[in-house]
């Protein structure tokens, strides 16, 4: 089976090597453009165009995949599959349309639930009891194709953040692919069409989302420390600088006080919410290293009885 992988970040690195394990050598690699990264901003290649130039397949940077003359070089390599893994693009019909056998997809949901791009982050601020992989025939809705094969329940405890949890999930839906793309060759697989009453969409996950509004309850911030870990992160302000919330608990008083305001209790730092109160445990103030929350008022005294801004 010829194949060309789409991918970008470190995830669709244990896919390729999932495939190349198992006797598929991709005919292609498609990966994201270098984009400048660090405090020089040097161009910085991804992950898996680094991995893939070092087991010596060709690679494609493309800025698009709507040029005719890509979907041309896409047309020559003839190939059975296409295969997209946390690409960060998505695939025009043109292209889905190139492939004998279409385009499959590893997403980290179970679908129909949480279709869209931040299906992880999603489920963690749901605070969702379970969750899962579904390995998918792309369509040209927005993760809507048929389902391929989905991996058992993942049980969520609470305590889960995006990064450990995406990484998790996209290694299973390596472990999968290979099976996946032998009963698709060999006509031994049935798409199953998912049910669109059951789906929920997520949204693209921005910078802003990360402002925390502490007339939310403390359950719900707490949630998105998780979800928002490690990208953009929950920060409020204080006198006029970035305050970012690493980890918290929702293990406080019934009642703080206003939203917003700061409480020291017993050796212990908590703000005020909405609906209970959030103790803050680990914080970095912009500028400084990460630090326990417990040592901000000790070296900012005046910390202790300030309403954060929401």
């Amino acid at each position: 089976m010829k194949i060309v992988l789409f991918g970008s970040p470190k995830q669709a690195v244990w896919s390729l090597d999932a495939l190349r394990e198992a006797g598929h050598r991709p005919a292609a690699v498609y990966t994201r453009p270098d984009r400048p990264a660090g405090r020089g901003n040097r161009l910085t290649p991804t992950e898996l165009k680094v991995a893939a130039q070092e087991a010596g397949l060709e690679v494609r940077t493309p800025k698009t995949l709507r040029q005719e003359r890509t979907l041309e070089e896409l047309y020559e390599f003839g190939a059975d599959l296409f295969v997209v893994v946390a690409y960060g693009r998505i695939l025009p019909t043109e292209a889905l349309q190139l492939p004998r056998l279409g385009a499959v997809n590893v997403h980290p949901s179970l679908l129909p639930e949480y279709r869209g791009p931040s299906p992880v982050q999603t489920a963690i601020l749901d605070g969702a009891a379970r969750t899962g992989v579904t390995i998918m025939a792309l369509d040209a809705g927005m993760d809507t194709g048929p389902i391929l094969r989905q991996s058992d329940r993942v049980p969520l405890l609470g305590t889960e953040r995006t990064g450990a949890l995406m990484d998790r999930l996209f290694s299973m839906g390596a472990a999968m692919l290979p099976g996946v793309l032998d009963d698709m060759d060999s006509g031994r697989l049935t798409p199953v069409p998912q049910d669109d009453s059951r789906a929920s969409v997520t949204s693209q996950v921005r910078r802003s989302d990360g402002e925390a509004d502490w007339s939310s309850p403390a359950e719900l911030l707490e949630r998105m420390i998780r979800a928002y870990d490690p990208w953009p992160g929950v920060f409020t302000r204080w006198k006029g600088r970035r305050l970012k919330i690493l980890d918290a608990a929702v293990e406080g008083p019934a009642s703080a006080g206003p939203p917003g305001k700061t409480l020291l209790d017993a050796g212990r730092l908590f703000v005020a919410t909405g609906r209970g109160a959030l103790e803050l445990r680990r914080v970095q103030m912009e500028g400084r290293r990460p630090m326990s929350a417990i040592d901000l008022p000790r070296g900012h005294p005046d910390f202790t009885g300030s309403v954060l801004p929401s």
